[in-house]
């Protein structure tokens, strides 16, 4: 029989940490704390595919029953009590743990175990009546919203008019009396809101937490949490049972949250949070604003000398920041968690390169920790220097950037408006779990309550998201959809800017500035002076050194060819020679040539545009001297440079001498039922070939002009919207005559290359024919997946996030490369066309050449190179490196 339950305790366990997709990564390290042995409270751990096992059929199965009734016995020995047991019971916390970390996106049930019989005996084993009736008081609550669906905030209300009836400041100044009466309320909320008393039987609550805790696998937070994170929504969460040690046993008695490293900025201190006298939740959902963790030297001094010991050696031991989770029961510390800590992408380079200095890891080891969507981080923009403004409040920055949005109260109104293309900033007493969609949808995120442990601190940390926490001069009221800081009123829809690096917050939309990152790319900074980048040129060194697929920029013009240069782009892999002719006069040359009646009138206004064009391929090459440039030719329809009415088309006609009827002729001819598969691509050159032979002149004389000038140019000419051979060969015979009239007059020889775009289906089957005549293919991913879905990229928001939402697809297929549909043709063209034309050249130039998983999948295809947008080459770079090290 396979075996589903795993103990730990008393120095011994029955996993590891190299367990983790059957543990989860809570199991797993708890096992491998108790092996190393550090304080860990004994229990088991319920392994993962259990989880989704039940949620197929909402049964357990006999034999876990057994399993988990064996394990009991285990625990009941090892702490010496007994579960249920009146005199001396046996308590045990119920908690989720994924193998990838989701911190508070499932459910955890504390104190189970007690009832109006055990509370009795848990109240003289400790000797504290109050201690124990708190105790239930939090369980009752727990278990009734997790397990029974009591909401929360019905139990919330009652906690508060005790409090304003007897007079206390605080959950903390509640007498056992006043508690116990608390309790049977509970009872009576529970039986009024689901017509059921409340379990008192331990092994009902057990079982009942268990389920609840598989439930939770499905709870849209968690799947968000998946989806937005790309975690896999069949791994299910394990569950860990574990006694109960008490951090709210009075003042020798506390919990808390730390970190190895500071996560925020990577410095290599200590660094955290706790309170005295209370419990986890309390911490980790920022219902009190704790404590620093240095204070616990003077309120708790043993148990943190033993912390600090503790931590260094669990750091030292998993070779990564820890994010540790203790409680210290009567002065004992107990570790109940420890795990990879979440951290900024600064952060990450920092204690990434620290660890490095330090022996503790290698340059590898470097590369593979930081994750390539974490680099738009180290680029986010900071409040600008000439933004002279003064701050309404200062909370702790717990994720940094600089971010504007109109203050919001409410995470469903967050998500609404963003959906609506709005900006917004979320703005929280302190935030749940079940406020993650509204942090998705938002900029930013500003709360009144909670420490950089906190709920908020730690997911928007984790997701790049600006945020600023424990903002306390922050007067929430949620009803009336407004904040109060002193004298200033905010209310929704006003704006607001936040400085997640200062936890600065202003009034009003702020103007920015780059980073320091981006202000030595852009030449502002000397690198000696900025220590972040410093940091960040170090590491990708390391990642170009391991990467085989060289990476390029889409770029259509000299200023975005040298950023992306500055990005580090090893050439550029698409510009796009239509968004040249949208400047200036161009436009009026390119409309003359569009309404011209033959092709003479064509040739003429063609004759205004090539030295505009040649200007620009000339300053491209310069700009990219010694590497590749990729050049597109004309793609999009023509209707797409003539205006379609109003007083545009007025002024257009009578500068063109043209009646305005005559021109909205031309417009309607050129009018199409679907234009994306109709008159556009190589199909423009074929109808009108000198089109195909402007462009190819203005490259050619381009290249001579530079080369004259000692630039190394490297010109590739693409032919776009390829489904035939004969299209391909029709237009390379032009670009060929061109090619020789150029050099022929000039007197100079330009080596350049042939290739073209596989965006359509036909063309990656026939890839084996086409490959005669291409000497590249560079694969348009975003029209091949247009057409090889049958979708429209502009309509398919409409309903491809219902797709996504109901899993019928795993990504949105424009963002993240349908590996088995688009991506077989592309294997298959790839491997056709090599056959045809070995050490053929292969490229990426859709937006999916900066998508880390795509560039994983051009890596084990074989490419040569992907391209992206200039911002997104540092992302790729390092996405390549990865793959590298992966293969």
């Amino acid at each position: 029989m396979q075996r589903s339950v795993y103990s730990f305790g008393n120095g011994r366990a029955d996993g590891t940490r190299d367990m983790k997709t059957k543990l989860g990564g809570k199991g797993a390290n708890l096992a491998e704390m108790t092996n190393l042995g550090v304080p860990v409270p004994p229990g088991f751990t319920i392994a993962a595919d259990q989880c989704m096992a039940y949620l197929a059929d909402r049964q357990v199965a006999d034999a876990l029953r057994e399993e988990v009734a064996a394990a009991l016995s285990q625990l009941e020995e090892a702490s010496g009590k007994r579960f249920g047991d009146a005199a001396n019971p046996l308590l045990v916390s119920v908690r989720s743990g994924a193998a990838v970390s989701m911190p508070g996106m499932m459910e955890t049930i504390l104190n189970l175990g007690l009832n109006d019989h055990t509370v009795a005996g848990l109240a003289a084993a400790s000797s504290n009546p109050r201690f124990a009736w708190d105790s239930y008081r939090r369980f009752v609550q727990m278990y009734g919203d997790v397990v029974m669906g009591v909401p929360i905030h019905r139990f919330e209300q009652l906690l508060a008019t005790k409090r304003l009836v007897t007079g206390a400041a605080s959950d903390a100044e509640l007498s056992a009396e006043a508690l116990q009466s608390l309790v049977g309320e509970y009872h009576q909320l529970v039986h009024a809101v689901t017509g059921r008393d409340f379990p008192h039987d331990p092994q009902v609550q057990l079982w009942g937490a268990i389920e609840a805790v598989w439930q939770s696998w499905t709870l849209k937070k968690a799947v968000d949490y998946r989806r937005v994170n790309g975690i896999a929504h069949d791994l299910g969460t394990a569950v860990n049972i574990v006694a109960m040690v008490f951090g709210n046993m009075g003042d020798d008695s506390g919990t808390g949250v730390a970190f190895t490293r500071d996560p925020s900025t990577g410095e290599h201190r200590f660094y955290g949070e706790f309170l005295v006298n209370a419990q986890g939740e309390d911490v980790v959902a920022g219902i009190r604003t704790p404590l620093p963790i240095e204070e616990m030297a003077q309120r708790l001094p043993g148990a943190y000398e033993q912390l600090l010991e503790t931590q260094h050696r669990l750091e030292h031991h998993f070779r990564d920041m820890q994010d540790i989770e203790f409680t210290v029961e009567r002065g004992k510390l107990y570790l109940l968690q420890t795990r990879t800590g979440k951290r900024t992408t600064a952060a990450a380079l920092r204690i990434a390169l620290d660890m490095v200095d330090e022996g503790l890891i290698t340059p590898r080891d470097a590369v593979r920790r930081i994750q390539p969507a974490q680099l738009d981080q180290v680029l986010h923009r900071v409040i600008a220097a000439t933004a002279h403004a003064t701050p309404i409040a200062v909370g702790l920055p717990a994720s940094p950037g600089a971010a504007s949005g109109m203050a919001v109260f409410d995470p469903d109104v967050a998500e609404q408006r963003a959906q609506r293309g709005e900006q917004v900033v979320l703005v929280r007493e302190e935030t749940t779990p079940e406020d993650f969609h509204g942090i998705v949808a938002a900029r930013a995120v500003l709360t009144a309550r909670g420490g950089m442990t906190s709920h908020a601190a730690v997911v928007a940390r984790g997701m790049g998201k600006c945020a600023i926490v424990g903002c306390t001069a922050l007067e929430i009221s949620h009803e009336q959809r407004s904040m109060k800081v002193g004298d200033v009123t905010v209310t929704e829809g006003e704006w607001l800017t936040l400085d997640g690096g200062t936890g600065r917050v202003f009034l009003g939309d702020l103007p920015t500035q780059p980073s320091e990152v981006m202000r030595v790319i852009n030449g502002a900074v000397a690198p000696e002076d900025a220590p972040s980048y410093q940091r960040f040129h170090r590491l990708m060194a390391w990642a170009d050194a391991d990467r085989r697929l060289r990476v390029r920029a889409n770029a259509d013009t000299p200023r975005d060819a040298r950023v992306a240069r500055n990005f580090g782009a090893e050439g550029i892999g698409l510009c796009r020679t239509e968004h040249m002719f949208f400047e200036g006069d161009r436009i009026t040359a390119m409309r003359e040539m569009i309404v011209a009646r033959d092709e003479g009138g064509r040739r003429r206004a063609l004759e205004k545009l090539l030295p505009m064009q040649r200007a620009d391929f000339e300053g491209i090459f310069q700009a990219m001297d010694g590497l590749p440039v990729t050049i597109r030719l004309l793609d999009p329809p023509l209707h797409e440079f003539l205006p379609h009415g109003g007083e545009e088309s007025s002024l257009l006609a009578a500068s063109l001498g043209l009646s305005r009827q005559e021109l909205q002729r031309v417009v309607s001819a050129l009018r199409e039922t679907n234009p994306m598969l109709g008159h556009r691509g190589c199909r423009l050159g074929i109808v009108y070939p000198e089109i195909t032979e402007m462009q190819a002149r203005a490259i050619f004389e381009a290249a001579v002009r530079a080369q004259r000038r000692g630039i190394d140019v490297q010109p590739e000419i693409m032919v776009p919207l390829v489904s035939d051979v004969s299209e391909l060969r029709h237009q390379r015979a032009i670009i060929e005559r061109a090619a020789e009239q150029v050099m022929g007059v000039m007197g100079d020889q330009v080596q350049y290359l042939v290739g073209t775009m596989i965006e359509l289906p036909r063309a990656a089957l026939t890839a084996d024919e086409i490959a005669a005549e291409a000497d590249f293919f560079s694969f348009g991913t975003n029209d091949l997946t247009q057409t090889t879905f049958g979708l429209s990229r502009d309509d398919a928001g409409r309903f491809l996030p219902h797709y996504l939402d109901r899993g019928l697809l795993p990504d949105d297929p424009f963002q993240v490369l349908d590996t088995k549909g688009v991506g077989k043709l592309i294997r298959l063209a790839v491997r056709d066309g090599r056959d045809t034309t070995p050490g053929l050249k292969v490229g990426i130039c859709g937006e999916h050449g900066g998508d880390p998983r795509s560039v994983t999948f051009c890596h084990q295809s074989g490419f040569d190179y992907v391209s992206c947008s200039p911002f997104r080459v540092p992302v790729a770079r390092l996405a390549a490196a990865h793959a590298a090290l992966a293969s």
